[in-house]
């Protein structure tokens, strides 16, 4: 049995806040005056006068901790409408849990106008001590005429200010209208959006799903999602179908709501994750639940129609809340989009819709879905047809992007972009520091101006990030070695073009299967390189650098290509930063320390995942030189009907810093973890999992950590953590550098 509802905190009535997130699926809280309810959940839809499964079974047996009821059926029958007013809602049901009300919206469009104004019905939800009420809004159908679906945007924003004025303190839900009509979606998101509503469900979507039409719900949820604040819930209305879930819930979505573990139940259906399987015909249960473990098919059958109607309602509502639980703990995991493919495969409809998704919908959503999205994963990852098209590996291909072409060379000497001369290796799986480790150093031995690059199933990258989760973690078959390196080489040429403002022309690449001798590889490069690369051995003004030099020159470059694509500073921050730095290294050869030329310890590369951990003064001294700036470059679109538009992208450089309201500044220097209400603005592109510092409104250094949100995110929220802050610098500035031999791994 579950505890009892806790109420939230003084002053966190109808705050929402996110604890663990993958990209825009997250886990959250909010918060009311009674209830704490955790999403993302289903509230099953109760009929007060139908109970097939009751609300305290659902509550003492499953374990579910909000629902749904029309408080219109309420309103409509006498004695249950006394019994609300005279002792609330919960006790009608007898539910202890979190109550949200519908309005009679689904009856209005159904049997014609209801006969409660819309402030009436508000203020009723209001008096029976509902924790979310819902206004009464005008519905609108995906087959309506435009003009239709615009009276239903427009009507419901008019009811707006009224229904928020009738429920007082009571929470209120702001639906978004508009069918099919995406610029209504938005518009109608973007007039619900400029009241405070607590939450706002999608409506109109369930006729969408009852004719399997989940490419047009895709594109609705992506429309609304994308001007709904962020920091509001999102409520998909209707959608109860556990198959749903996974792409609901990797888009945005907190709540669900329905009647279907009844509605099926009564017509001898039963719910799967992947489908709806009829009990006719069953010889055994295709999947098997805890309320059907000890009976076949055959004897449900045999049961009389009311009670097989609840053992059926079981046993939907158990598939469908352990559906959720799925979904949750893929998003603790990171994998909530390799659970939405696994769903996908199971349905010809649901999988025409991803594959929209994949192909047009996430570049389509303005960015939100890959800017949100943690670049740097745990663990291992694993390959599947789309996994290049998943949010994170998009967001993890556009952070190794801010890597820039080296300015100097293993000598130190100035280097022009064209004088690189760019050697693609390919062929060969992670880890590379071993597969093609001694490829590398022979290369830079013997032509010191070679410029490697890998080329992974994700994207190519420069050798320097070699160690980078999720390039270097990807497990699957040998032929995701064996991808065409030639198909992505136009892509490679442009963007090293871009980078350095230079003649792109000028970095055609030459292709290495590292699979082949390496004796073999050298000659025929050195008829390759020999007319436009200075062979080290035959210069006039160097040695051939020796192997400890070749190391260290590798060692180097890894930390200043991290720091521009982790830490989002220029190149020539990043060159001041590492200006006479040395190494403290394991006994296998890995740095686990970076030092200053004055012996200080301001970095440590982790081992785990490839990243970068700053410490203290590190931070502190990378924040003295930061230096913001940002350009601008010219995506020209597909041509053709149908086609994606020339579009501008603007690139922002900067450590990625986040200011605090004075009233924080204390703490935040004790090593407290910055709350979002306290963050007064953030800038240099903030990302969640990627390091960052805290400044006073004067920009004074108060700490550094790890962004738990996005620079949108930061100040949007009002509750919960913004950075997990690492060190606070305490009130002395000049405290004592960490020990040099600190392990490297976090």
């Amino acid at each position: 049995m579950p505890a009892e509802p806790v109420p939230c905190k003084e002053g966190d009535h109808g705050k929402f806040e996110v604890s663990v997130r993958d990209g825009l699926a997250r886990i959250g809280r909010l918060h009311t005056d009674t209830h704490i309810l955790e999403t993302p959940t289903l509230l099953p839809v109760v009929n007060p006068n139908i109970l097939t499964v009751t609300p305290r079974e659902m509550w003492d047996d499953f374990g579910i901790k909000g629902l749904i009821t029309n408080s219109y059926v309420i309103w409509k029958h006498e004695k249950l409408k006394q019994h609300a007013l005279e002792k609330g809602v919960h006790d009608l049901l007898d539910y202890p849990g979190f109550v949200m009300t519908d309005s009679g919206t689904f009856q209005q469009d159904a049997y014609g106008d209801v006969e409660v104004e819309p402030d009436e019905i508000v203020a009723f939800q209001r008096d029976i001590g509902v924790d979310v009420a819902t206004m009464l809004d005008v519905f609108g159908r995906p087959d309506d005429a435009r003009e239709r679906s615009e009276h239903s945007v427009t009507e419901t924003a008019a009811r707006a200010p009224g229904a928020l004025a009738a429920a007082g303190d009571t929470l209120l839900n702001g639906p978004i209208q508009g069918g099919l009509e995406l610029d209504l979606r938005e518009l109608s998101a973007q007039l619900m959006a400029a009241h405070p509503f607590a939450i706002h469900p999608v409506g109109g979507i369930v006729p969408l799903m009852e004719k399997r039409r989940y490419r047009e719900l895709l594109e609705v949820i992506l429309a609304c999602r994308g001007e709904i604040p962020i920091e509001r819930p999102v409520h998909l209305f209707g959608c109860g179908h556990p198959m749903l879930f996974p792409v609901a819930v990797a888009l945005g979505v907190d709540l669900f709501d329905s009647a279907a573990y009844a509605l099926f139940a009564r017509n001898g259906r039963i719910l799967t994750p992947t489908r709806t399987v009829r009990l006719e015909g069953l010889t055994e249960w295709p999947f098997a639940s805890y309320h059907l473990h000890d009976v076949t098919p055959a004897q449900v059958r045999a049961m009389d129609s009311d009670d097989q109607t609840r053992l059926l309602a079981k046993h939907n509502l158990e598939v469908t809340m352990s559906e959720l639980s799925r979904c949750r703990e893929a998003v603790r995991e990171g994998t909530i989009w390799h659970l939405v493919e696994e769903r996908a495969a199971s349905d010809p409809a649901l999988l025409e819709a991803v594959e929209w998704l994949f192909d047009e919908g996430v570049q389509q959503a303005q960015g939100r879905l890959i800017g949100s999205s943690a670049p740097i994963r745990t663990g291992g990852v694993h390959w599947t047809e789309w996994l290049c098209r998943h949010p994170w590996a998009l967001s993890a291909q556009m952070i190794a992007e801010r890597w820039k072409v080296p300015t100097k060379d293993i000598y130190g000497e100035a280097m022009s972009p064209n004088d690189w001369k760019v050697v693609l290796i390919h062929g060969r799986a992670p880890p590379w520091r071993d597969s093609i480790g001694s490829l590398v150093k022979a290369l830079l031995k013997r032509w010191p101006h070679v410029l490697p690059l890998v080329h992974t199933p994700l994207g190519i990258i420069p050798y320097a990030l070699e160690d980078l989760n999720p390039f270097a973690h990807v497990q699957g078959p040998k032929s995701i070695w064996d991808l065409d390196v030639q198909q992505d080489t136009e892509e490679l040429v442009s963007w090293l073009g871009t980078l350095t403002d230079s003649d792109p022309e000028g970095f055609q690449p030459l292709f290495v299967d590292a699979r082949r001798p390496q004796t073999e590889i050298l000659e025929e490069l050195a008829a390759e390189l020999a007319p436009s690369v200075r062979i080290a051995d035959a210069s006039i003004d160097a040695e051939p650098p020796s192997d400890e030099s070749i190391r260290d020159h590798l060692d180097r470059c890894a930390a200043h290509a991290k720091l521009m694509t982790l830490c989002n500073v220029e190149a020539e921050v990043a060159d001041e930063f590492l200006a006479g730095c040395s190494f403290v290294r394991n006994r296998r050869g890995r740095v686990k320390n970076i030092c200053a030329s004055d012996g200080a310890h301001v970095l440590s590369p982790r081992l785990s995942d490839g990243g970068l951990s700053l410490t203290l003064e590190g931070a502190r001294r990378l924040h003295a030189r930061n230096r913001t700036s940002s350009f601008t470059i010219h995506v020209i679109g597909e041509s053709g009907e149908g086609a994606d538009e020339d579009m501008d992208i603007v690139i922002e450089h900067g450590l990625p810093t986040v200011v605090v309201e004075e009233g924080a500044e204390e703490f935040v220097r004790k090593g407290r973890s910055v709350m979002h209400f306290s963050v007064l603005k953030s800038t240099g592109a903030l990302l969640p999992g990627l390091p960052c510092v805290i400044t006073d409104e004067s920009g004074g250094f108060l700490a550094h950590g790890v962004a738990k949100c996005t620079d949108w995110e930061a100040a949007a929220f009002q509750k919960g953590v913004a950075v997990k802050v690492k060190e606070g610098a305490r009130v002395d500035a000049s405290a004592a550098f960490p020990a040099a031999s600190q392990s490297g791994d976090d």
